[in-house]
Protein backbone atom coordinates (compact mmCIF):
# COMPACT_ATOMS: atom_id res chain seq x y z
CA UNK A 1 0.00 0.00 0.00
CA UNK A 2 1.13 3.62 -0.43
CA UNK A 3 2.51 5.31 2.06
CA UNK A 4 0.79 8.69 1.24
CA UNK A 5 -2.90 7.57 0.77
CA UNK A 6 -4.80 7.91 3.87
CA UNK A 7 -6.92 4.94 5.22
CA UNK A 8 -9.95 4.56 7.70
CA UNK A 9 -8.75 1.13 9.65
CA UNK A 10 -10.89 -0.81 10.92
CA UNK A 11 -9.62 -3.74 13.48
CA UNK A 12 -11.64 -6.99 13.02
CA UNK A 13 -11.45 -10.29 14.88
CA UNK A 14 -9.67 -11.62 11.67
CA UNK A 15 -7.37 -8.95 11.27
CA UNK A 16 -7.33 -5.45 9.84
CA UNK A 17 -9.65 -3.50 6.86
CA UNK A 18 -7.85 -0.53 5.55
CA UNK A 19 -10.56 1.49 3.22
CA UNK A 20 -8.64 4.35 1.15
CA UNK A 21 -10.10 7.65 1.08
CA UNK A 22 -10.19 7.11 -3.06
CA UNK A 23 -12.47 4.19 -2.61
CA UNK A 24 -14.96 6.05 -0.02
CA UNK A 25 -14.66 9.53 -2.44
CA UNK A 26 -15.70 6.91 -4.99
CA UNK A 27 -18.67 5.66 -3.28
CA UNK A 28 -19.71 9.35 -2.64
CA UNK A 29 -19.78 10.30 -6.67
CA UNK A 30 -21.29 7.15 -7.49
CA UNK A 31 -23.83 8.14 -4.78
CA UNK A 32 -24.32 11.76 -5.68
CA UNK A 33 -24.03 11.65 -8.97
CA UNK A 34 -27.70 9.48 -9.10
CA UNK A 35 -29.34 12.14 -7.40
CA UNK A 36 -32.31 13.59 -9.57
CA UNK A 37 -31.32 16.92 -10.48
CA UNK A 38 -27.25 16.59 -10.17
CA UNK A 39 -25.62 17.57 -13.63
CA UNK A 40 -21.89 16.91 -12.56
CA UNK A 41 -20.04 16.55 -10.10
CA UNK A 42 -17.13 19.83 -10.42
CA UNK A 43 -13.57 19.52 -9.18
CA UNK A 44 -10.85 22.01 -8.89
CA UNK A 45 -8.51 23.68 -11.32
CA UNK A 46 -5.74 20.60 -10.59
CA UNK A 47 -8.77 18.21 -11.26
CA UNK A 48 -8.74 20.01 -14.92
CA UNK A 49 -5.59 19.62 -15.36
CA UNK A 50 -5.12 15.96 -14.76
CA UNK A 51 -7.71 15.56 -17.03
CA UNK A 52 -6.43 17.21 -20.11
CA UNK A 53 -3.41 14.98 -18.99
CA UNK A 54 -5.76 11.93 -19.49
CA UNK A 55 -5.32 10.85 -15.56
CA UNK A 56 -9.37 9.61 -15.05
CA UNK A 57 -10.86 10.72 -11.91
CA UNK A 58 -14.39 9.35 -10.76
CA UNK A 59 -14.30 11.24 -7.58
CA UNK A 60 -13.36 14.37 -8.95
CA UNK A 61 -15.34 16.94 -7.27
CA UNK A 62 -15.75 14.73 -3.64
CA UNK A 63 -13.18 15.18 -0.72
CA UNK A 64 -12.57 13.26 2.66
CA UNK A 65 -11.42 14.32 5.47
CA UNK A 66 -11.46 10.75 7.87
CA UNK A 67 -11.36 11.78 11.44
CA UNK A 68 -11.19 9.33 15.03
CA UNK A 69 -15.42 9.47 15.06
CA UNK A 70 -16.13 9.10 11.65
CA UNK A 71 -16.06 10.56 8.05
CA UNK A 72 -16.72 14.36 6.36
CA UNK A 73 -17.43 14.79 2.87
CA UNK A 74 -17.60 17.82 0.64
CA UNK A 75 -19.51 17.59 -2.58
CA UNK A 76 -19.16 20.37 -5.23
CA UNK A 77 -22.57 19.71 -7.46
CA UNK A 78 -23.82 21.49 -10.74
CA UNK A 79 -26.99 21.47 -10.43
CA UNK A 80 -29.36 20.65 -13.62
CA UNK A 81 -31.56 23.99 -14.70
CA UNK A 82 -35.03 23.70 -13.38
CA UNK A 83 -34.11 21.52 -10.40
CA UNK A 84 -35.23 22.84 -6.69
CA UNK A 85 -31.57 22.57 -5.51
CA UNK A 86 -32.39 22.73 -1.65
CA UNK A 87 -34.06 19.45 -1.75
CA UNK A 88 -31.32 18.31 -4.60
CA UNK A 89 -29.14 18.86 -2.39
CA UNK A 90 -30.83 17.21 1.00
CA UNK A 91 -30.99 13.92 -1.33
CA UNK A 92 -27.76 13.91 -1.99
CA UNK A 93 -26.42 14.53 1.55
CA UNK A 94 -29.01 11.69 2.43
CA UNK A 95 -27.45 9.55 -0.75
CA UNK A 96 -23.60 9.95 0.33
CA UNK A 97 -24.37 9.15 3.49
CA UNK A 98 -26.47 5.86 3.27
CA UNK A 99 -23.77 4.71 0.60
CA UNK A 100 -20.60 5.02 2.67
CA UNK A 101 -22.19 3.43 5.86
CA UNK A 102 -24.15 1.11 4.25
CA UNK A 103 -20.83 0.29 1.73
CA UNK A 104 -17.99 0.37 4.63
CA UNK A 105 -19.49 0.82 7.96
CA UNK A 106 -18.23 3.71 8.49
CA UNK A 107 -20.05 6.55 10.38
CA UNK A 108 -20.77 9.73 8.45
CA UNK A 109 -20.35 13.05 10.34
CA UNK A 110 -21.02 15.53 7.55
CA UNK A 111 -22.24 15.87 4.13
CA UNK A 112 -21.62 19.40 2.61
CA UNK A 113 -23.03 20.23 -0.71
CA UNK A 114 -22.00 22.63 -2.99
CA UNK A 115 -23.94 24.19 -5.36
CA UNK A 116 -21.35 25.22 -7.58
CA UNK A 117 -23.27 25.84 -10.87
CA UNK A 118 -26.02 25.39 -13.12
CA UNK A 119 -26.55 23.02 -16.17
CA UNK A 120 -28.44 24.98 -18.92
CA UNK A 121 -27.95 21.88 -21.15
CA UNK A 122 -27.68 19.19 -19.00
CA UNK A 123 -25.41 15.70 -19.79
CA UNK A 124 -27.97 13.10 -19.13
Amino acid sequence: MADNKEYAVQQEENGTINISEEVIATIAATAAKDVDGVNALTGSIGDDIAGILGKKNVNRGVRIQLQDDGVVVECNVEAKYGAAVVEMAKNVQSAVSSAIESMTGLKVKNVAVNIVGIAVNPTK
